[in-house]
């Protein structure tokens, strides 16, 4: 068993990329299982930074072989531009970057879609990134969506092509009020496309299976968080995909018997982008704090993030439905000025304890979070190189989550930088 899966435990936004980054320095494959260009993964290596949407964060170990899934969503266009950005970085793709020629394609209209239902929403507006990955997902489940496979043969693409447009435009033009779509425009954009990209697909699935029955060392990350899940998350105020942990086997098509391991990425304070339920969410001047010193803009969309205290009741149930035994804490320093640090431990429904974390938005929405608080250690983390050199009072922060979701903290980052991450036995 090879195998260690990454995955977000809140909301989507913890630093997975910077700890698949850190990992990735001991690993053969870095694999990417579902989401798309909605992600923003941010790694900051000797104070250069890299913000990477679709390519997994292994990319920039220049030993590491990377593969998109057939789980993700791939905007052609998204693609090419990471792809471009990294070469002016000196960081070559070529026999490194592989894509699975199941995986489906975002289409033009798909992001017109999504940006138009968004609009209509008004102030039911899910906070969509309107990049079409919702609506990719959906003709996916339709039956109807493209895959990359399908480029091969210009015939089976236009006429699949060809079908949707007919039915997309039906609805961007009588509903929304956009204008017609124009089909050859579109053939010719994605069979420019194909051959960009002809070199990276492959078979991923038989990839991925041949290296775990030749022992190599393989890190998977999802996109997004665990609360943002299609079936376990904040519905419907989530993603249109699984970033839990059982996403990575569909999103890959590797057994659950190869995986060994699974970390989950946890912020030492909670952010949300876009609407949704947000229990522990600060609406003062300490969420404010939380947002400036913790730069909390979306890599994506640079959308401020909504901030809140760390919340150790949805955290468990993370733990829980991701199966998680270790947990990355990161962006500790952001708090390292506090006198006082809180952290959500009870859920409370006019003035009654709930027993688990619920599922329906009014109850989510209704819910009065019970605080515990701790002393702030009131320093830097700066140049600490060993657990033994952190201040009691993080010590005691670190224990008090370690013992309310039984998992225990295994990286602490210190700062963005690579460099500045203690690894705990």
């Amino acid at each position: 068993m090879s195998v260690t899966v990454v995955v977000g435990s809140q909301w989507g936004d913890e630093g997975k990329g910077k700890v698949v980054d850190l990992l990735s320095q001991d690993a053969d494959i870095v694999a990417r299982y579902q989401g798309g260009a909605n992600a923003g993964h941010t790694i900051v290596i000797d104070g250069k930074q890299f913000i990477l949407h679709l390519i997994p964060s292994g990319i920039l170990n220049p030993k590491v072989l990377c593969v998109i899934g057939n789980g993700v969503v791939i905007d052609p266009v998204a693609l090419i531009n990471e792809i471009k950005m990294l070469s002016e970085f000196g960081i070559d793709v070529k026999d490194r970057l592989f894509i699975s020629h199941k995986a489906h394609l975002i289409m033009p209209y798909h992001k017109m879609i999504d940006k138009a239902r968004e609009e209509a929403a008004s102030t039911k507006a899910i906070g969509t990134t309107g990049r079409g990955i919702g609506p990719a997902y959906i003709d996916k489940y339709r039956r109807v969506g493209i895959r990359i496979v399908d480029l091969l043969d210009r015939k089976v693409f236009e006429e699949k092509l060809r079908r949707n447009i007919i039915e997309q435009n039906q609805q961007l033009i009588k509903i929304y009020g956009y204008e017609e779509l124009n089909e050859q425009e579109i053939v010719e954009q994605y069979l420019k496309f194909d051959k960009l990209v002809d070199p990276y697909i492959t078979d991923t699935t038989s990839l991925l299976n041949k290296a775990i029955a030749d022992g190599k060392k393989i890190i998977v990350e999802g996109a997004q968080g665990a609360l943002l899940d299609v079936d376990h998350g904040t519905y419907p105020f989530v993603t249109s995909s699984n970033p839990t942990s059982g996403g990575a086997c569909t999103g890959l098509g590797i057994p659950p018997t190869s995986i060994s391991r699974i970390i989950g990425i946890t912020k030492a304070y909670c952010t949300r982008v876009g609407n949704g339920p947000f229990p522990s969410e600060l609406n003062d001047d300490m969420g404010e704090y939380l947002r400036k010193n913790g730069a909390e803009y979306g890599a994506t969309t640079g959308r401020p993030r909504r901030c809140g205290w760390l919340d150790l009741v949805a955290l468990k149930y993370s733990v829980m439905i991701n199966g998680i035994s270790e947990i990355a804490l990161t962006k500790i320093d952001v708090l390292d000025e506090l006198d006082e640090i809180k952290v959500c431990t009870e859920y409370l429904i006019d003035g009654k304890p709930l027993k688990n974390f619920p599922v329906d938005i009014t109850t989510l929405d209704s819910i009065e979070c019970k605080h515990l608080t701790l002393k702030g250690w009131k320093k830097s983390l700066k140049n600490i190189n060993s657990f033994d050199e952190l201040p009691i009072e993080v010590k005691n922060y670190l224990k008090v989550i370690e013992d309310f979701v039984a998992a225990k903290i295994s990286i602490l980052s210190l700062s963005p930088d690579r460099k500045d991450t203690l690894i705990i036995n």
